[in-house]
């Protein structure tokens, strides 16, 4: 991996009325690297998100500190820049992928419009839809989102933020609306992603069992400030800070993990079964 981190964040955030939400959180992301951000509704995960982004001014929300990026401050970037950017070096995957397509375009107008967005031209969606596992036929893409269940609305969704190959990509509790069965297929899914392309993940969550089989660093978000970060099974096996000791006691049994890789478990899978187990879960 590059020793050089493809993000360093360090960010105060705030929004009108509400006064601070996120208090100098710092973390990084290496080139390739997956790493998970942990906490309750309501911690600020979504606002990271939203300022890696540069939307949150739209939100009401301002920050203040720097986002590096590929080399630049994304926070001293104007709109037209920072749209050249979003969509193209950092993708993202929202919580709800109905909400966020557009009812009223077939999915072929949509992977258009996202194309065209950056690039020139409209080339072979095939192998895009390959490498998400949704169908490659010419009639799939003549539906509306209204036609999709929601594992394959969020399949599509990640279809889009993966269209230009991004260096990085946000997953704002891409799972959440999702039964256990289909959360294991897309954490295999973002598993097979980084691993092929090499796509850093911002994977945000309040689901430690997730990220445990999936991130390979974890960092705590609490109070508006990451209280604890180091890797996944440093985190599981010895955690630091009293809220993550809390937060790993009230982990479930674990759904949906028995075949992150296609090809069986993987050595990361098997890492986090064996954290878990240690930890009577």
């Amino acid at each position: 991996m590059n020793s050089e981190p493809l993000l360093s964040y360090r960010v105060s955030a705030e929004y009108r009325g509400k006064g601070a939400v996120l208090r100098d959180v710092q973390f990084e992301i290496g080139q390739g690297e997956i790493v998970g951000l942990v906490g309750r509704s309501g911690e600020g995960k979504s606002t990271i998100a939203s300022s890696i982004l540069g939307l949150l001014p739209l939100k009401g929300g301002k920050c203040t500190g720097w986002i590096h990026f590929q080399g630049r401050d994304l926070l001293s970037l104007r709109d037209g820049e920072m749209r050249r950017v979003r969509g193209k070096a950092i993708g993202f995957v929202p919580q709800s992928p109905l909400a966020a397509l557009n009812p009223n375009l077939r999915l072929r107008a949509q992977l258009d419009e996202a194309w065209r967005a950056h690039q020139e031209g409209s080339p072979d969606w095939k192998p895009l839809l390959q490498s998400v596992s949704l169908p490659d036929e010419v009639s799939f893409l003549r539906q509306y989102p209204r036609s999709l269940s929601v594992g394959l609305a969020q399949r599509f969704q990640i279809a889009l933020a993966i269209l230009h190959r991004p260096a990085l990509l946000l997953a704002d509790e891409p799972t959440s609306a999702l039964d256990s069965v289909t959360q294991g297929e897309i954490l295999s899914l973002f598993a097979n992603l980084n691993r092929r392309y090499g796509i850093a993940i911002l994977y945000i969550s309040h689901d430690l069992a997730s990220v445990a089989s999936l991130c390979h660093r974890v960092a705590i978000l609490h109070q508006g400030t990451i209280v604890e970060c180091g890797l996944a099974e440093e985190i599981f096996a010895r955690p630091q800070h009293e809220y993550t000791r809390r937060l790993i006691a009230a982990i479930p049994n674990v759904p949906g993990r028995s075949n992150l890789d296609a090809g069986g478990p993987s050595s990361d899978e098997s890492r986090a079964r064996g954290i878990l187990a240690e930890h009577g879960v």
